[in-house]
This record gives C-alpha cells, sequence and structure tokens, in this order.
C-alpha cells in the first residue's frame, strides 16, 4: 500500500485531536535496544517521533489486521502489535507504566476498522430489540420485514379503536398549532398569532367513535353531547374573558 508522505506529515501533525499520545519505547527492528519515542494515535494510524516537539514523524504503523498483546522483554510493561503473515513485523514497544500500558493497549486494540465494525453490528442488533421490545413483537419473527405489529387473526380481534391523545403542538411562525385531530374538525383561525391576542390556542377533544352497541342508544347520546358542549363551551368562555382581561391590563399598564 502506498501512502502519500506529505498527506501523513500533515495530517501527524495538524490540530486534530488524538486518540492518544505519549512516549513510549519502541524496539529496533535489526538491534534490540529500545528507543524513547513519541507517539501519536490518530484513527488507525499510530505515528511516532524522535522527539515532541518533532514537525515530521519518524515512521506510521496502520493498524489493521493485526493484534496487540502483552510481550515478554527485558523492557517492564511491554507489549506487542503482530500482523498476520509469514513476513510480517511484529513492533514490540514499551510503556513508562502500568496504567499507560493498559491505555495504549486498550486505545490499540479499539483503532482498527474492524473493531469499529463489530461495534456498528453490536449497536444495530442491540437498536433492533430495543425496536421489538417497544413494539412488542416476538423474537421468532425478527427479521421478517412484514411482522412488525401482530396481525389479528379475524374480525373479532380487533381492538376498539381509542380516541388519539395530545401530543406536543409545533410551531409555525413561533406560535404552537394544534393538529392532533382532522382539519376538518379544526377551528378557523380567529385572532391570527400575534401573541397578546391569543397566546394559546386551546385544543380541541378528539372524536369518539361509537362502538356497535352504543348505535341504538342514539337519543340519550345526544343529550349527552349537548350537555358536553355546554360544558367546554363554559369552560372556553371563561378561559377566553381571563385572557381578554389579562391583556387589556398589560395595554393599560403599557399606557403613558
Amino acid at each position: 500500500m502506498k501512502l502519500n508522505e506529505r498527506s501523513l506529515a500533515f495530517y501527524a501533525t495538524c490540530d486534530s485531536p488524538a486518540d492518544n499520545a505519549g512516549f513510549l519505547y519502541k524496539r529496533g527492528e535489526r538491534h534490540t535496544a529500545y528507543h524513547r519515542r513519541w507517539f501519536v494515535l490518530k484513527g488507525n494510524m499510530l505515528f511516532y517521533f524522535e522527539e515532541r516537539e518533532s514537525r515530521e514523524p519518524v515512521g506510521v504503523i496502520v493498524l489493521e489486521g493485526c493484534t496487540v498483546e502483552l510481550c515478554d522483554s527485558a523492557e517492564e510493561f511491554a507489549f506487542a502489535i503482530r500482523f498476520s503473515g509469514t513476513k510480517s513485523r511484529t513492533y514490540v514497544l514499551a510503556a513508562e507504566s502500568q496504567a499507560a500500558m493498559e491505555s495504549w493497549v486498550k486505545s490499540l486494540s479499539r483503532a482498527s476498522f474492524d473493531y469499529m465494525r463489530l461495534v456498528v453490528r453490536e449497536l444495530e442488533k442491540q437498536l433492533e430489540e430495543m425496536r421489538w421490545g417497544l413494539a412488542g413483537g416476538h423474537p421468532g419473527c425478527r427479521h421478517t420485514p412484514g411482522c412488525w405489529k401482530p396481525q389479528p387473526s379475524g374480525p373479532e380481534q380487533l381492538p376498539e379503536r381509542l380516541p388519539a391523545l395530545p401530543t406536543i403542538p409545533p410551531k409555525e411562525n413561533g406560535c404552537a398549532v394544534w393538529n392532533n385531530v382532522p382539519a376538518a374538525d379544526q377551528l378557523p383561525d380567529a385572532g391570527g398569532c400575534d401573541g397578546d391576542a391569543n397566546p394559546r390556542p386551546l385544543p380541541l377533544l378528539p372524536r369518539r367513535r361509537a362502538s356497535s352497541g352504543e348505535l341504538g342508544s342514539t337519543g340519550a347520546a345526544a343529550a349527552e353531547s349537548s350537555s358536553t358542549f355546554c360544558r367546554l363551551h363554559e369552560r372556553y368562555g371563561r378561559e377566553v374573558a381571563r385572557l381578554r382581561q389579562d391583556w387589556l391590563d398589560r395595554q393599560r399598564d403599557h399606557r403613558p
């Protein structure tokens, strides 16, 4: 794999945050002597410099297809980066403390794209299980696209349609708009949304569909509907009167 040296040097020394950085002792490839180098981990690339203030890295290790493990060495707190293949090189590094070694082994083990792919797959699996738990699905049909919701086997198992609950109203031009009921049931816009005239539009109660057992009692339902309308009219009338009085009081206070 060919790498552009200028791009690597710029990426190694740019202001992008590093996943880990610090001094490590690196064993030479031909000689077994250890040299103190400044290491910077960015993504799946491990750069090492002669000094912390160096402007260009001495080398880079691409952490793909490798394993990070502890190893026996003359230096204390040593670990190795091993690549698969007979002619692949093994990098032996040593930290200055036990905490530094554990930190480097953990960060290097999580630097490859293979590890990130496994993490993403595990998160997708957990998200799917959470969706199934919220939807009340069955584990047996988890991978079936058409069984997100339980299907009734007959008309007698159809649940009664419940009225919709009021939701958080969206906003248009800074004013709340209640849209949890059909458009035909909404009140016409009487005062606009200038703040003082109608600061809180009131929601409409959703209509309740009558079941088959209630179809015969039409007269009682009409009387109950009339009584409910009277109570709503009285309640909203008091609310409108209170809001109008508050608006008049504010107008009176602002007068010079």
